[in-house]
């Protein structure tokens, strides 16, 4: 893990080059969390979902959404080039989606040393989709675009 001491233009600077070089997927169809007891965990969910994380009472697997999903998402992941910093990048881009489409986000982050380290699947509603899809893709070309002048706080119209 990168740490850095930088200013807020350095740090926005950095990951404005670290979104355009990481490799970015969108998935099919929609995603959504399915809760089960803690104390019987099915293992067959093992094989079909996309993240598992726990709390003291429920395993939460994230994986392809049924009709009775009651908050579906769409999901997009990224994996990072390696050996550029992407501290701080959940935030930033976070903070961009927020600003621009009015949603929040979830994050799941997990660890593929041979394919530059840390990944994150991010989710939005179902029906942000869209947007999203239209910002990141308005987000990434503009920044590849090395003639765009740092105009504080980053806002796509």
């Amino acid at each position: 893990m990168y740490v850095s001491q930088e200013t807020t233009e350095q740090t926005d600077s950095r990951l404005r080059r670290v979104i355009a070089a990481a490799e970015l997927t969108w998935h099919e169809g929609p995603f959504a969390f399915y809760e089960f007891p803690v104390e019987a965990f099915p293992t067959s969910e093992a094989e079909r979902g996309l993240a598992i994380v726990r709390d003291n009472e429920v395993w939460s697997v994230l994986k392809g959404a049924g009709p009775e999903a009651a908050e579906p998402f769409g999901l997009f992941s990224f994996h990072f080039q390696d050996g550029l910093d992407n501290s701080g990048f959940v935030g930033w881009l976070a903070s961009i989606l927020k600003r621009n489409l009015g949603t929040g986000v979830f994050v799941v982050c997990g660890q593929n040393s041979r394919r530059g380290g840390i990944f994150d699947y991010w989710g939005v509603p179902l029906a942000m989709r869209n947007e999203a899809m239209s910002l990141l893709k308005e987000l990434r070309h503009d920044l590849i675009d090395d003639s765009r002048e740092y105009a504080g706080e980053y806002s796509v119209h």
